[in-house]
């Protein structure tokens, strides 16, 4: 199985450095992993916001990890694709825990924020750096290569830092990161041009960004030299929206 796990991040790993941009419709469930799957995607994403609302909890480390990772595994079981998991901040979790915890579920790949949910607000970049870097040792030490997509949260509100000095703050962060092992850098939230293309420019390693309707679609975002797209929850949301709509038009009008 290690050695079947392997091959999936090094695979991966490789798909951020293609010629082609890396797509991922997240998904939420083995069902959704599956169209996603059959559509020709050539990995899986999962939502943190998506999982956790599937199972009854609010985002933001709400759900039990153990119900988090529960799910993950039964997406990694449906598909025959490298599968990446929205772990959010790690859950707590000692970095070999972690790393041990996502393999077993069968994921190669996480994502990892900056957000402290316990106590609110941004994690100390140099703090987070160390974490980063504990879980990379751990996972060499697993012998898996799992792909670390550290996400900062500059962009969010709720992080704090203001307007102007988000990007540079976000070039220093994403540059920690990366020389803590890191594998690409996830700055959610942004979503002008300039400030994109400016992370593509000092941020010396693949990007991961959000399309966003009637303002950034794929094409834009590949000309910006975005290298890995995602969309968090909002093909649950749209899907969610999509039974409202016929529930009420079967058994409402």
């Amino acid at each position: 199985m290690s050695a079947e796990l392997t091959t999936r991040a090094e695979r991966l790993r490789a798909l951020h450095h293609g010629e082609e941009m890396l797509v991922l419709p997240n998904v939420w469930d083995a069902a959704s992993a599956a169209v996603v799957a059959e559509a020709g995607f050539t990995a899986i994403a999962t939502a943190s916001a998506a999982v956790s609302a599937m199972l009854g909890y609010p985002d933001g480390e709400g759900a039990p990890w153990r119900e988090m990772f529960a799910a993950a595994g039964r997406i990694a079981r449906a598909v025959d694709l490298p599968v990446t998991v929205d772990a959010e901040a790690g859950y707590g979790l000692a970095p070999r825990e972690l790393v041990d915890r996502l393999l077993e579920t069968g994921a190669v790949g996480c994502n990892l924020e900056d957000t402290d949910h316990r106590a609110g607000g941004l994690v100390d970049a140099g703090a987070h750096a160390e974490r980063l870097a504990a879980i990379r040792s751990a996972a060499r030490d697993a012998g898996v290569p799992i792909v670390v997509n550290a996400r900062t949260d500059i962009f969010l509100p709720s992080s704090g830092v203001p307007a102007q000095e988000r990007v540079a703050e976000a070039v220093r962060r994403g540059r920690r990161y990366l020389e803590a092992g890191a594998d690409c850098v996830y700055p959610i939230g942004v979503g002008n041009e300039r400030d994109i293309a400016t992370l593509v420019a000092e941020v010396p390693a693949p990007i991961n960004a959000n399309t966003r309707p009637d303002v950034l679609d794929l094409a834009k975002l590949r000309e910006l030299g975005v290298a890995r797209v995602s969309y968090g929850p909002r093909f649950y949301r749209q899907a969610l929206a999509g039974l409202q709509a016929a529930v009420r038009q079967e058994l409402l009008a």
